[in-house]
């Protein structure tokens, strides 16, 4: 079924992003100095701190944060998750649409963190990985016809074992909703193209 859809993996996106936010936790640990947990001070300047975004004007935390983690048991379970979602990822999407899922599901989650989360301080990439898992999901049960309904299911189930106190709750929100729109979008848009490869791919087979 691989043919049926663009394939990404000889550009290896997943392992471009996770070399990317392992170096920033290099970066922003050197700065603590201090390998598993960062600083306070550098959290407050390379996070996203919503007082700072609204008062301060410090916009570009909101690309940041997404690739800052508070420790590395944080930074491991991110890019565990980023390893499993993204590698599927790239069997459905090409690179740029890989890209754009990712960044635009992260931007999303910070932007509802940043209207909803009051006094919040926040870090990570999981919005970007909620958004790449989301997208993933509902565009294979789009693509081949099935029911969207198991996927978004699968999708809160996913959000709420997820979700504590501790957790930023409203990046994962964020970041899922705009990785199941734009999977869904991708899908239908591609919906006749799908049906059409599969369909000559039967009767030809026959």
């Amino acid at each position: 079924m691989n043919h049926l859809f663009k394939s990404s993996k000889r550009f290896m996106p997943t392992c471009i992003i996770i070399a990317l936010n392992i170096i920033v936790y290099c970066y922003t640990s050197w700065l603590s100095g201090n390998l598993i947990q960062i600083s306070d001070y550098v959290l407050f300047h390379y996070g996203q701190v919503n007082y700072f975004v609204i008062y301060y004007g410090w916009y570009w935390q909101l690309f940041t944060a997404m690739f800052v983690h508070v420790n590395i048991m944080h930074l491991l379970g991110n890019m565990l998750f980023l390893l499993i979602f993204g590698l599927r990822a790239e069997d459905l999407f090409a690179i740029h649409e890989y890209l754009l899922i990712y960044f635009l599901s992260g931007l999303a989650g910070n932007l509802l963190t940043l209207l909803l989360g009051f006094d919040m301080v926040s870090a990570g990439a999981s919005g970007a990985i909620f958004g790449v898992f989301g997208a993933c999901t509902i565009y294979v049960r789009r693509a081949i016809g099935q029911s969207i309904i198991g996927a978004l299911m699968y999708a809160v189930f996913l959000l709420v074992i997820s979700s504590g106190p501790t957790v930023n709750n409203l990046a994962h929100l964020g970041g899922l909703a705009v990785g199941l729109l734009i999977g869904y979008v991708m899908a239908v848009t591609r919906k006749f193209k799908v049906m059409h490869e599969y369909k000559y791919s039967f009767s030809a087979g026959s």
